[in-house]
């Protein structure tokens, strides 16, 4: 009898935009070999060339790791429910009693918070060490947005918040902290000065520099709950790194388009009440690498629904005060998962990983890495004639057109992006390239182009391989045509 696979959305694409595939087999093994022979372009995706699988991949049956079963020989049955988790961008160490005999609240804090201290759960000695209590937010976006308010409005006593960014037209469907006036400023002057409306007793810290492997220890350091905001993998990777040297809680969450993860690392398991917490695992140990650079579209790219952040955030909030206040069953040791579409919350456990390079039983990362390098991220570099013979400028490709040449103008974007602007180029999105190759002309001129230029750039190695010479890839895709070239024409 078959047994339901369910398909995330970054892989949805590959599966014919199926979010879930019945499948007969007897093992999770004999399931995914069906499955990928069934959709042969998500074989690459699940697994590597020596027939393994991913390790930014996890495979849950139900709501069970098979790492921690029988793995690939994990046997199933007819009601069971195989989840495929791709990668997507504790406690707290305080002394209760010392919190509630030098933290005051003044009568305006009192009434402030008066909806906290009716509630046994939090009460005088909750509130005090909600404002004894130092958080650090990484990222001012569209999950620190939820974050930054509910715990300046918790009454968190120093708020923290990394960011280089400055406010964007395109921020504001899902960015609440900042508006329309702030367009063009730091997302820090305009979270701070959001947070400070909200609340004036917060004491609110602002880094504005990118987080690196060699900051990253002396600004976490002197903060008790670390709220993960992040949305590009070397960040993530650093923070989880760095709040396991430092033993911090890492208050992780992380969304795509209609869906979205929320988890609590915490390796050394102190709590705010002074006892011994929960331990757990760390990101590490649920995703040990990476997926390659460019697999998992960026919100730039796949887009995010804007009221999913919210969501998100609020709940990183939400178990970020519980931590704090020592009330409650965090999610140390589990992954919750969202589906906004459906409106269904699942979730999944996490198991401490003894072989772990950095929580492990035997760590063999002692230091921040270079992350850039560990993502396979590499710094661009002129890669000579070679490479530029496939590349060309929205101005280049201005000029040609103005001159009456035959240039074919192939868009490798999705229908609906199609449809917001184009350059009534030929639509054949990119991952429908491999089987739609048959209805392009090798002979003819060509220029690729998607949004900002990664797409096409993949659509041009492609075609390259395929044994097309006479193409290029438009430099900064589409919106840099927007920008340079025809300022009439929407950007998103």
């Amino acid at each position: 009898m078959p047994v339901k696979v369910l398909i995330p959305t970054p892989l949805r694409l590959y599966t014919d935009k199926l979010d879930a595939v019945e499948v007969t087999g007897k093992t999770v093994d004999e399931v995914l070999k069906i499955l990928t022979s069934r959709f042969t372009q998500l074989h690459r995706h699940l697994y590597s060339e020596d027939g393994k699988l991913r390790s930014y991949v996890n495979v849950y049956v139900n709501d069970e790791d098979i790492r921690y079963l029988r793995k690939e020989s994990t046997a199933v049955k007819e009601s069971d429910i195989i989840s495929i988790i791709p990668s997507i961008a504790g406690g707290v160490n305080v002394d209760a009693r010392a919190v509630v005999e030098e933290v005051q609240l003044s009568n305006e804090e009192i009434l402030r918070y008066s909806r906290h201290l009716i509630m046994p759960e939090v009460g005088i000695d909750g509130q005090k060490k909600l404002k004894a209590a130092s958080v650090l937010m990484i990222g001012a976006g569209g999950l620190g947005s939820p974050l930054g308010m509910y715990l300046a409005a918790a009454g968190i006593g120093r708020l923290g918040i990394v960011d280089f960014d400055t406010v964007e037209l395109t921020n504001l469907q899902r960015q609440l902290l900042h508006s329309t006036k702030d367009i063009g400023r730091s997302k820090l002057e305009s979270a701070r000065e959001s947070i400070n409306d909200i609340n004036p007793h917060v004491h609110v810290e602002t880094y504005e520099t990118r987080l690196t492997s060699k900051n990253a220890l002396d600004i976490l350091q002197d903060y008790d709950v670390i709220v993960d905001g992040t949305d590009n993998f070397p960040t993530r990777y650093l923070v989880n790194d760095a709040c396991v040297l430092l033993g911090k809680p890492n208050v992780y969450g992380s969304i795509f388009r209609f869906e979205g993860q929320v988890s609590v690392f915490c390796t050394k398991g102190a709590s705010a009440s002074g006892g011994d917490a929960k331990q757990g695992p760390c990101y590490r140990c649920l995703y040990p690498s990476p997926p390659p650079p460019g697999l998992v579209p960026s919100c730039a790219e796949g887009g995010v629904l804007g009221v999913l952040p919210g969501i998100i955030g609020s709940l990183q909030a939400l178990e970020t005060i519980k931590l704090i206040i020592g009330q409650g069953d965090s999610l140390v040791g589990r992954l919750v998962l969202f589906d906004a579409l459906k409106l269904k919350f699942r979730e999944l456990k996490l198991r401490k990983n003894s072989e772990c390079p950095i929580c492990g039983d035997q760590p063999t990362i002692r230091e921040l890495i270079d992350y850039e390098q560990f993502c396979g991220i590499t710094p661009q570099q002129d890669n000579g004639e070679e490479e530029q013979q496939y590349q060309i400028t929205p101005e280049e490709l201005k000029a040609r057109l103005d001159r009456g040449e035959d240039v074919f103008i192939l868009d490798v974007r999705e229908p609906h992006e199609y449809q917001i602007c184009n350059l009534r180029g030929y639509l054949i999105p990119v991952n429908e390239l491999p089987k739609r190759v048959n209805e392009l002309d090798s002979s003819r001129e060509m220029v690729v182009h998607c949004k900002l230029g990664g797409r096409s750039k993949k659509a041009v190695e492609f075609l390259r391989q395929a044994g097309f010479r006479k193409m290029k890839n438009l430099v900064g895709g589409v919106d840099a045509w927007a920008q340079r070239v025809d300022p009439s024409m929407p950007r998103y």
